[in-house]
């Protein structure tokens, strides 16, 4: 069977691996998620108790979690260094360097704008001291990302790996929660700008936008969530 990545919608990180998907172009199928209502219904909690997205329905049926697990098993597969590295390289240990970084305080600078945005019942005085603390993290964390980027055309190399993927999937966020202008970072707005230009991240963000576009072909279509919940069982 073909790999299967559950995505979440609306502004989703996982838009990120369904354009390494596309690069890495071997066969997948997607499903995709309402995080907003369906992925948190019970139903769902039996593939992810964490409440969470992305998900990675292995080709041997096993459920992998977490971003950072799902992008290795992606590399192990990449055989042709669509996507990666050859192991134990330089450039793998900096593409690695990257996506840890991203993974953890780029992307865990957002949470208290997430939480004030999401907070039930509203408390306007915690919304508005979570939402300060938050743009304050996440400009310093984008400073420094700045100062990480080197001068290829992309994060690790001429062409977008993994690490370009994970930075994609949350660099969007900038903009969803009005942080800042994305161009107070040069180096960073140009790696964007390039890396939103690639068809496979046009083809991911038609699809958060619930276009059902035909992307490289490598994707063979959407499995339901009703369909794909009882064939499985989380790990948890």
């Amino acid at each position: 069977m073909e790999p299967i990545l559950i995505y979440g919608f609306p502004s989703g990180s996982s838009m990120g691996l369904v354009a390494a998907l596309e690069w890495l172009n071997r066969p997948y199928k997607l499903c995709r998620v309402d995080m907003l209502r369906e992925m948190r219904e019970p139903p769902y909690k039996r593939i992810n108790p964490r409440v969470e997205t992305p998900v990675l329905v292995t080709d041997q049926g096993d459920v992998l979690t977490e971003t950072m697990a799902i992008a290795a098993w992606l590399e192990a597969r990449d055989t042709e260094r669509r996507i990666s590295f050859e192991p134990l390289s330089r450039d793998s240990d900096r593409m690695h360097q990257l996506m840890a970084f991203i993974n953890t305080g780029f992307t865990g600078a957002f949470s208290p704008l997430w939480a004030a945005l999401e907070m039930e019942p509203p408390n306007p005085p915690i919304q508005t001291a979570l939402r300060q603390w938050g743009r304050e993290a996440v400009i310093e964390r984008h400073d420094r990302l700045e100062e990480m980027i080197g001068n290829t055309r992309f994060l690790t190399a001429e062409h977008p790996t993994l690490a370009d993927g994970l930075l994609i999937g949350i660099a969007c966020w900038l903009d969803y929660h009005n942080v800042a202008d994305p161009d107070r970072w040069p180096k960073l707005a140009a790696v964007r700008r390039r890396i939103e230009a690639e068809p496979a991240v046009a083809y991911a963000v038609a699809l958060e936008n619930g276009e059902m576009d035909t992307g490289s072909g490598a994707c063979l279509g959407h499995v339901p969530l009703a369909d794909l919940v009882p064939t499985l069982t989380s790990t948890n």
